[in-house]
């Protein structure tokens, strides 16, 4: 706990007690959010193993249970959309996809630069590379459940609309793919990132580093930069 010199010291730019614990960690993503992540990943990892073993001959062959295989890949698929939208119930959930849905200058500066993990370009709560990965995912979610909506409810559309559907479909569910390989591969590489994702906290050094603009922001300035982080209207 800081002491009574230390608390004058700082006056109004105390810090929030729920974004700073005692150790100096700040405080990152809440219970909700995490839940929310988990859940979310939990289903799409199934829809993705269940759809190789659906498109795929010779696995389908080696499992077997193709009906059972194809049941699981629907009903995950049709709740991959529920995960987030109970999540909106959460302040701190709605808060940060806000935040996921604003380009800033940095956020420009960052995608253009070689450097850009540097430290030298401060970046928010969630950097370009991020948001982007985050629009993509959640866009490609809608397209994927709409059309499975089609192919799934023979009834709703005519045959030409179900052949599109499909073709969409699997064409998306690649690229969904692809974008989970690259999150997992991204999040291997920083176990902080991780730690955050799974404790809801991360340490000062960590994000001084990769989001110094969100740890001005959280701080209420007391970690003594100044943000660069300007949202463009």
């Amino acid at each position: 706990m800081p002491s009574t010199d230390d608390s004058r010291r700082r006056g109004s730019t105390s810090f929030d007690s729920a974004s700073e614990g005692d150790d100096g960690r700040i405080h990152r993503f809440s219970l909700a959010e995490r839940i929310v992540h988990r859940i979310t990943a939990v289903l799409m990892i199934v829809c993705i193993l269940t759809a190789a073993v659906l498109y795929n001959g010779s696995l389908s062959v080696a499992i077997g249970h193709r009906h059972l295989v194809e049941l699981i890949h629907v009903y995950c698929g049709f709740a991959l959309p529920v995960p987030m939208l109970l999540g909106a119930v959460s302040v701190a959930y709605r808060a940060d996809l806000h935040r996921l849905g604003q380009f800033s200058s940095a956020d420009r500066r960052w995608l253009r630069s070689r450097t850009r993990r540097d430290g030298t370009i401060r970046v928010g709560k969630f950097n370009a590379g991020q948001k982007l990965n985050g629009a993509l995912t959640s866009s490609s979610i809608l397209v994927l459940f709409a059309t499975g909506i089609i192919m799934y409810f023979v009834t709703l559309a005519p045959l030409p609309w179900r052949t599109g559907a499909t073709f969409v479909h699997d064409w998306f569910s690649i690229a969904v793919g692809l974008l989970v390989v690259g999150h997992i591969t991204f999040a291997m590489k920083d176990p902080e990132a991780r730690a955050g994702m799974r404790t809801g906290w991360v340490s000062r050094h960590w994000a001084r580093r990769e989001h110094a603009a969100w740890l001005h922001e959280v701080t209420d300035g007391a970690d003594g930069d100044q943000t660069d982080e300007r949202v463009d209207s």
